[in-house]
């Protein structure tokens, strides 16, 4: 990898946070498998390779499979996603694409017909952490170097 500064030695209170939030979804009651679902998509969307790379090796340590990780900016056109996983995904989507989707009421009730509410406060946090993930890799300049 390689980046512009070292940026956890330069803003280690900052970063303690950040790896303290990420601690935190790790916890939560959300699937590990969706948890990393939402960090690819959202990170797709966002276009942060570094995450990307990250996130499906992630996903394959997993035991992820590769057409649902290639099938992921798809992930609503293909029926091997459980309702679950794919509600997670649209709200991953909404959230990330704020400004022009928003999470409307319907999204929200369908979201709640599969998660409690402390798990649709997760899924905002999840959803969030990865947003600034990759606001944090692509603004350091963060690369994927071949393996």
């Amino acid at each position: 990898m390689s980046q512009r500064l070292p940026y956890y030695e330069i803003a280690p209170d900052g970063m303690k946070i950040m790896m303290d939030m990420e601690k935190y979804t790790k916890k939560s009651t959300i699937n590990r498998i969706v948890r990393e679902l939402i960090k690819i998509r959202v990170s797709q969307i966002n276009g942060c390779a570094f995450c990307i790379d990250m996130h499906t090796a992630d996903a394959r340590n997993m035991g992820e499979t590769e057409q649902r990780i290639y099938c992921l900016n798809a992930w609503n056109e293909c029926d091997f996603y459980t309702p679950e996983e794919k509600v997670a995904l649209e709200l991953s989507e909404h959230i990330t694409l704020i400004p022009s989707k928003r999470v409307p009421e319907a999204l929200y009730k369908r979201v709640c017909e599969h998660y409690d509410k402390k798990q649709y406060v997760d899924l905002v946090l999840i959803i969030n952490q990865i947003n600034s993930w990759n606001r944090i890799s692509i603004a350091m300049g963060n690369t994927v170097t071949k393996d």
